[in-house]
């Protein structure tokens, strides 16, 4: 895990793009500076009588002008705290956090998916942004689109939502069969069935699986053990059959996690 930093961060804009969906630019020199694609941040809360930070994944970094984007869903006090934020506002921020994607194992001449359902897709962004491969964007909506410019931007793009309202009406996989998709490598980020289901068929169709698993944490250190996994391997923290997603993951081989 690349070095961490706890910054206060200015607020530069906010934005609504869905029903309870944000998008937030914050200035922060050093995290965007060393951030990956699939790292997440902890953002604290101004009220002290919520002392966890929540952690959001990030979708995008600007290292130039030293900046990310965070888009989170509205789920409890503390996001709705943020999602209230203006510009100029300050947000206590500790990051990059966890593990992201390998890229290197998309080099040019490889086909990709990258696979996002819900608040897993924003991480596809920069991800795209980066892989050197053939990026095939395969989306996830229940109903209303968002990220979708952004997506388009960087590869080939493709949806699937719950209610048909828009491309494939199903999931990812309904989607991906009905274009007849192929790919070398899965990049995936979302709900613990959707990620499941994809395992499933990386191993059937014998294709190499990178899972970012979605999980409710405390200190987002690796310190509490509050968000586990089961794993193949003994955690040397642990002594047992799990892997902490904040530390050693978000981001995981399929194969080598139980979903």
């Amino acid at each position: 895990m690349a070095e961490k930093f706890r910054e206060q961060a200015v607020v530069l804009s906010q934005e609504q793009i869905a029903a309870q969906i944000f998008s937030m630019w914050i200035q922060t020199e050093k995290i965007a500076a060393y951030a990956v694609p699939g790292q997440f941040i902890s953002v604290y809360s101004n009220d002290s009588g919520r002392i966890l930070p929540r952690p959001i994944s990030i979708c995008e970094t600007d290292k130039e002008k030293g900046r990310l984007r965070i888009v989170y869903r509205v789920a409890g006090k503390g996001t709705e705290e943020f999602s209230q934020c203006k510009a100029g506002d300050c947000l206590d921020v500790l990051g990059p956090l966890g593990n992201g994607f390998p890229l290197e194992r998309c080099k040019q001449g490889k086909k990709a998916f990258l696979i996002g359902g819900g608040i897993g897709i924003p991480p596809m962004v920069q991800l795209a942004k980066e892989l050197e491969g053939e990026v095939q964007v395969v989306a996830g909506y229940r109903d209303e689109l968002f990220l979708t410019d952004e997506l388009k931007a960087h590869g080939m793009f493709y949806v699937a939502t719950e209610d048909g309202s828009a491309g494939t009406k199903g999931n990812v996989l309904d989607c991906i069969r009905e274009h007849g998709l192929h790919a070398d490598v899965i990049f995936a980020c979302g709900p613990a069935p959707m990620l499941r289901a994809i395992k499933a068929y990386a191993e059937k169709n014998e294709i190499e699986c990178w899972v970012s698993m979605e999980e409710k944490m405390a200190c987002g250190i690796g310190a509490c053990l509050a968000c586990v996994c089961g794993s193949k391997e003994v955690d040397a923290h642990s002594k047992v059959h799990n892997k902490r997603i904040c530390k050693e993951g978000p981001v995981f081989r399929a194969e080598d996690i139980e979903l």
